[in-house]
């Protein structure tokens, strides 16, 4: 990948913005709504691209044709989950069989969180290459989850099915080896009709 912005591209940093989901809960694809006229997939991939990572994977599942039309015009590589109502763990793996073999740091993004912009990512990615783990994570109450920087071989131990990501790990690491960061609007995710009712009164979707 080219730079972007005069930003050099960092060749340990890749991204993996999670696109698989049948958004089941919510009664349409999550990933085609939309914010200022832009699908959440195409501003998660957007956005990811403005750090200048090595690579960026997008992993889809359901609605995987309407998906890849979304960020046609980004510079981006798509993986194929086939199994996508297994959970997210198959996804993470998926992605994990992909990373290019200099990749050290991974950015983990999903597409439903409107609210998100690029100074969180990048907050993220330098904490990550600051800690002592290289880990960073966004903090959600009393958990961490995404987006989140891991260490590539996080991948490698990924169970084939599962709903569970990383979560669970990034919150078993001492205090002083993991970064946090507080993202109160990024609690804001859409799983359902109340959600996005929500982020539309916000200003996060259009209407």
């Amino acid at each position: 990948m080219a730079g972007r912005g005069g930003v050099g591209v960092s060749q340990s940093d890749a991204v993996v913005v999670l696109a698989a989901g049948g958004s089941t809960r919510l009664g349409q694809a999550k990933q085609l709504l939309t914010r200022d006229g832009e699908t959440l997939v195409h501003r998660a991939v957007r956005l990811a691209l403005e750090t200048s990572p090595a690579q960026v994977l997008v992993v889809v599942g359901a609605n995987a044709d309407s998906i890849a039309a979304c960020v046609a015009d980004l510079d981006c590589e798509l993986v194929s989950n086939s199994e996508w109502q297994s959970g997210m763990a198959g996804s993470l793996r998926a992605a994990g069989e992909n990373l290019g073999p200099a990749v050290q740091r991974v950015l983990v993004l999903v597409c439903d969180q409107p609210a998100l912009e690029r100074r969180h990512l990048d907050a993220l990615l330098e904490g990550a290459r600051a800690s002592e783990a290289g880990c960073a994570a966004t903090v959600h109450g009393d958990a961490l989850g995404v987006p989140a920087v891991v260490p590539r071989d996080w991948f490698e131990s990924m169970p084939a099915a599962g709903d569970r990501g990383f979560g669970a790990r990034l919150g078993q690491q001492p205090a002083a080896g993991i970064y946090r960061l507080e993202a109160p609007d990024l609690e804001t995710d859409i799983d359902s009709p109340g959600d996005l009712a929500k982020a539309r009164v916000r200003g996060w979707l259009d209407g």
